[in-house]
């Protein structure tokens, strides 16, 4: 039976996989990779040789198709990101959604991820969260932080390092320059970076040293309103 199969693999070191994500990668027809090149440098770590086909933001509305008639006919595939799961921010959601259309079962294996190593290292609140991924790069970039401004749960957001000083003045601009953060780089690697504390104080640090490598940012909650003491007397 034709199936697709979502794999995980390593945000940062190449030993983050399990095993049964190398079983499934090894015994697929086809591995769905957002850029080959990257994802060969793991398949030669682990010694895994099933032939890689490019699927990406920019090419998946036309390969689709062509990738759902390959399952019809029975081969099993496999879809990986560059890091991560898909669909999380990656490609793989139209992937999903069409193969659901059709029919053909989805099975998505447990594995890595950056934003939860990120979360639970901030030190902030973990037991509710919102995670926002990317924001949008110019129109409705504001609009989305305005609409967050009162949000309780802890803030995730995904960013580019070239980018990540004019988000963190942003967020201080919404949320106040004293709002708790943590920015999290490198996870996993050998540089891994979790940087904490208020919004201003990273703005400082981020200017004054150049970040490199993939970013999470965590931002604490908004805090609830306290309750007038006054409105809660009962009257007579």
């Amino acid at each position: 039976m034709s199936k697709l199969f979502i794999v995980p693999t390593p945000v940062g070191n190449l030993e983050d996989i399990t095993l049964r994500a190398l079983r499934v990668l090894s015994a697929a027809d086809i591995v769905l990779a957002e850029d080959t090149r990257k994802t060969s440098v793991l398949f030669r770590k682990h010694a895994i040789h099933t032939p890689l086909v490019s699927h990406h933001k920019f090419n998946e509305h036309v390969s689709t198709k062509a990738i759902v008639e390959k399952m019809i006919a029975g081969s099993r595939v496999a879809l990986v990101s560059d890091a991560g799961t898909p669909g999380v921010s990656d490609p793989g959601f139209l992937l999903v959604r069409t193969c659901i259309e059709h029919g053909i079962e989805v099975e998505c294996l447990p594995g890595a991820t950056a934003f939860l190593p990120a979360l639970i290292n901030s030190g902030l609140p973990c037991d509710r969260f919102c995670f926002e991924g990317f924001l949008p790069l110019k129109k409705g970039r504001t609009s989305r932080l305005n609409r967050l401004q009162d949000e309780e749960r802890t803030l995730i957001f995904y960013e580019a390092s070239r980018r990540l000083v004019k988000t963190l003045i942003q967020l201080s601009d919404v949320f106040g320059s004293d709002r708790r953060a943590c920015v999290s780089r490198e996870l996993s690697k050998v540089f891994e970076e979790n940087r904490r504390g208020a919004l201003s104080d990273l703005i400082s640090h981020y200017t004054a040293h150049e970040p490199k490598g993939e970013i999470v940012i965590i931002v604490a909650g908004a805090t609830a309103p306290k309750k007038n003491a006054s409105a809660l007397k009962p009257r007579f």
